[in-house]
């Protein structure tokens, strides 16, 4: 079996890493990456510590606006699936190199897969809603993360061709910390002390665009007493920069670059808790029992709240810091994510 898988954001190489790992085991896979993070420590970093394969092709789309980049994914992408014929197109999560893929698939008549589908966090403003929900709709294949996500489906009146297979993340958290060591030489870098710091990451536009939201969230941070580790992707410092409050975040939290995936796995199993507007580390709190902060209104991962674990505070600055003095505690013991094979059950479900 030929299977052309598409990443182009750095949760796809995680997720694609679990993937790959068991399709190459079997069967063919074209890697292609699209280009939509193109910087060496949010790209290239990621490949050689997940030992993810050399991708077989680099659109190199890079940043522009939605229509733009997508538009230009799907004209190359049209003519690789022309060139390969491939049994499946294979996608990963919400980004536009997910829509993109989708598209191409279904109008070439070619079978799509969606990983992660069934998610829905019930915003449509967010362009990843809008993508998950178009993906969902073309594919022949849905792998979902959880009963909540089949549920969404049918809701939508999707019920064939849906399997509940579990979060790949998960596998890729578990490969992760079994190649560890328990104290990550990042903390020794970076000169912390485990469960002594708070971890932050704020990147999506409806925080980073908004002067008032990133000041707010900012601000709140800033006041807590606590080390904040504040690893920024570059647009997050230019937005600091347009809204001036770079001086600020740079003198009050602990500004860093991106790091890789296994370091950061190792930031966030060690802090004391969690605040983030990213779908994909909410969830890996969830894994590692660490304590969420959500600065959103909104999550495509419900079960991290009704777990205890998680808790969602938009840009409120009095939710924020009430959150932050009193973190959420989850006492469940759930595994609504399935059991950290989901990269095996996709490949079977190819498979046959």
């Amino acid at each position: 079996m030929e299977i052309l898988s598409v990443i182009g954001a750095r949760p796809q190489f995680v997720k694609a890493s679990v993937v790959s790992r068991e399709l190459r085991k079997h069967h063919e896979e074209i890697l292609v990456h699209t280009g939509q993070h193109y910087d060496e420590e949010l790209s290239d970093v990621f490949f050689e510590e997940l030992g993810i394969p050399k991708p077989d092709h680099n659109l190199g789309v890079g940043s522009a606006s939605h229509a733009k980049q997508t538009g230009e994914m799907m004209i190359q992408l049209e003519e690789l699936v022309t060139e390969y014929d491939p049994d499946v197109v294979l996608s990963y999560g919400d980004t536009n190199s997910t829509l993109a893929a989708s598209i191409v698939a279904s109008k070439m008549d070619a079978e799509m897969a969606h990983v992660e589908a069934g998610l829905r966090s019930f915003n449509r403003d967010m362009p990843e809603e809008v993508n998950r929900v178009l993906t969902d709709h073309v594919s022949d294949y849905l792998f979902v993360p959880s009963q909540q996500a089949i549920e969404h489906l049918e809701a939508e009146g999707i019920t064939e061709s849906v399997y509940n297979v579990g979060d790949v993340m998960y596998d890729a958290l578990l490969w992760v910390q079994e190649s560890s060591a328990d104290e990550p030489a990042v903390l020794k870098r970076l000169g912390l002390e485990p469960n002594n710091y708070i971890l932050a990451t704020v990147h999506r536009p409806r925080n980073t665009d908004d002067s008032e939201r990133l000041a707010a969230i900012i601000d709140c941070l800033s006041d807590d007493p606590r080390e904040v580790v504040f690893p920024a992707h570059p647009r997050t410092v230019s937005c600091l920069a347009d809204h001036g409050l770079l001086e600020r975040a740079d003198e009050e939290l602990t500004l860093i670059d991106p790091v890789g995936y296994g370091d950061f796995i190792g930031l966030q199993a060690n802090s004391e808790l969690i605040a983030t507007d990213s779908g994909g580390i909410q969830k890996e709190a969830f894994f590692l029992n660490i304590p969420c902060i959500t600065l959103r209104e909104e999550t495509e991962w419900p079960e991290t709240v009704e777990e205890g674990g998680n808790v969602l505070v938009g840009a409120d600055p009095a939710k924020i810091r009430d959150a932050l003095a009193s973190p959420p505690i989850s006492t469940s013991d759930a595994t609504p994510y399935g059991d950290g094979t989901a990269g095996e059950k996709i490949v079977e479900v190819l498979s046959s």
